[in-house]
């Protein structure tokens, strides 16, 4: 269990660098572009969050499936 935690740490690491600037552009008040007040209004800005959220997604996934491949091969190699 521990080990396993262990290999997730690089995968968490680089989710965070990678959520947290985004993050912090989101908590910014005040001058906002006029793009962002477009597109908020017409509801498009929830398309482009969840274009967003769908690409970090499929690059976690990738993440852990080719740490999957990669113990699994260590393991082969190994014995």
């Amino acid at each position: 269990m521990k080990n396993s935690l262990r290999k997730l740490r690089p995968v968490v690491t680089l989710l965070l660098a990678l959520v947290l600037p985004v993050l912090e552009v989101v908590a910014q008040p005040a001058t906002q572009p006029e793009m962002a007040d477009a597109l908020r209004q017409s509801g498009k800005i929830y398309v482009v969050v969840a274009v967003i959220a769908v690409v970090l997604a499929g690059l976690l996934f990738f993440l852990v499936s080719l740490d999957r491949k990669l113990t699994r091969l260590e393991k082969e190699v190994k014995e």
